[in-house]
Formats: structure tokens, C-alpha cells, sequence
């Protein structure tokens, strides 16, 4: 054998080897223990937010089964009972996940946040949940339930799926409600969930007619109205010295609250 041959051998099986020892080497010793490693397999940048933990791969990989739901726990739901995200009214439904890589998917880049939210996918994990839930428990059965009717159903309107419908959107963004509970609480009878079917915007609607007297049923007042503010000026202002907090239409315009009928523009609030 020629010294080339031999050389490309012995470098060949030390590449090898190399190769073969840094997996064992990060696993026993962590990530700073094979210097440049996590940069060699990484599959992309980390968000904004993680990117503090780019070199500690351990932070949220378990080795032989990846990102779990532990890991994240440890950061994301460590605020209590009261504080924590499994805990607040808008995020607790995470408590029944139990797998956070479904949904949230890093190595992204700066560009994109670690969620991109894919409503179907609480579907997907309502079922999942449900169906292997040992005993099958009355809310499983409930849960299941509901999602069969669903996929039998008519929804209200075409941007929302069926399986959507079955969907509590009250339960995550009650504390969004810009309509202050006065349209209930079944968002998906006018709104839908994805970005491509017009989020929370309604292409559809249409204002009443600017002669609708209904404009309590939908708008509610604000809190100047019901002191002695409401009285001394708006009253005053609009000239409508009797109306009623609940007569909109008296002293209001529809294309905006500010443009008093026979005023005009005037903003006192």
C-alpha cells in the first residue's frame, strides 16, 4: 500500500470516528462539550426570543426524542398558579396539549415567530386527547361527540371549516372582545380563525342604515355618559337637552362618533 493510500485511510477512519464520537461527546457532556457542533446541525436560526439559547441545544432537546413538552414547560408556564401561561385566560388551554412542537416550530429565522397558528391543530389535539383518555371520561365523550356533529354540520358561512366550528373562541379571546359581550359569545357564527379567509374581519358585513335607531344593540356608551358629564355637555353640545344615554341616533353620525349631528366634528371625550 502506498503512504497516500495509507495516509487517506488513517485520516478517513479518524473522520470517521470523529463523526461517530461527537453525538456521544454532546450527549454526555452537553452541548459546550463538543465546541461548534450545534452549528454544524443546527437546521436554522432560532426567533428573536431564543436566540440566547443557540448554543444550548439541551435547553429544549431531550437526546433521542427532540424538543419536549418539559423543557418548554420549565420556561413558559413558570409563573404559578395565577401568573403562569397555563393559567391565564387566554393561554390555559395549553394545558391539555401535552405536545408544544405540534404547533410551535422553531428554527425559523428572525422573520417568523415560533407559532404560526393553525387553529385545526387544537382540533387535531382535542381529538387526540379525547381518544386516549383511559377511562373515555363523559367531557372525552363530549369532545368527540361535538367534533362528529361538527363534521355533519353547515357552517354559518364559507370561511370557516366545519371541524372549526366545534371551536370555543370565547374560551382564548373573551378578553379581546371588542364587542364588550353585547354579541354573545358565538364568535364563529360571523368570524373565521385563518389569515386567508380574512381573520376577525367580516368582509361581508354592512352597517345598518344611518336612520337605524338599533344602535345600542351593537355599541355601548362610554363612561361620560352615564355621569354628569352627559348632562352638562354632550347635551349640551349636541343640543338634544332629553336624550336618553341609550338614543345613539339623536346626537350621533355613523360614519364616526365624533361627527355630532349640526356640530360636526367635535371630540370632548
Amino acid at each position: 500500500m502506498k503512504k497516500s493510500e495509507l495516509l487517506y485511510a488513517v485520516v478517513t477512519v479518524a473522520a470517521l470516528g470523529a463523526a461517530a464520537a461527537l453525538p456521544f461527546i454532546s450527549h454526555r457532556g452537553g452541548t459546550q462539550a463538543a465546541p461548534g457542533w450545534a452549528d454544524f446541525v443546527s437546521p436554522g436560526h432560532l426567533s428573536a426570543k431564543h436566540e440566547f439559547l443557540a448554543s444550548n441545544c439541551e435547553a429544549c432537546h431531550t437526546p433521542h426524542r427532540g424538543p419536549t413538552a418539559d423543557k418548554c414547560i420549565a420556561c413558559h408556564a413558570s409563573g404559578g398558579a395565577t401568573d403562569g401561561l397555563l393559567a391565564k385566560q387566554s393561554t390555559r388551554f395549553h394545558a391539555d396539549i401535552g405536545d408544544c412542537s405540534e404547533c410551535h416550530v422553531e428554527h425559523l429565522g428572525h422573520a417568523h415567530r415560533p407559532v404560526l397558528m393553525v387553529h385545526e391543530q387544537l382540533v387535531r389535539a382535542a381529538t387526540r386527547a379525547a381518544s386516549n383518555t383511559p377511562p373515555v371520561t363523559a367531557d372525552a365523550t363530549a369532545i368527540l361527540d361535538a367534533i362528529a356533529r361538527a363534521s355533519r354540520a353547515t357552517p354559518p358561512h364559507g370561511r370557516i371549516s366545519p371541524r372549526e366550528m366545534t371551536l370555543d373562541c370565547n374560551s382564548c379571546h373573551a378578553n379581546q372582545d371588542p364587542h364588550r359581550g353585547l354579541m354573545g359569545t358565538g364568535c364563529a357564527s360571523c368570524h373565521a380563525t385563518g389569515a386567508s379567509a380574512g381573520g376577525w374581519s367580516i368582509p361581508e358585513f354592512r352597517h345598518p342604515s344611518s336612520l337605524s335607531t338599533d344602535c345600542a344593540s351593537c355599541h355601548q356608551a362610554p363612561p361620560s355618559h352615564y355621569m354628569e358629564h352627559f348632562s352638562m355637555v354632550s347635551m349640551k353640545v349636541a343640543g338634544i337637552e332629553h336624550a336618553n344615554v341609550s338614543q345613539c341616533f339623536l346626537c350621533h353620525k355613523t360614519n364616526s362618533w365624533n361627527d355630532i349631528k349640526g356640530v360636526g366634528w367635535y371630540k370632548h371625550h
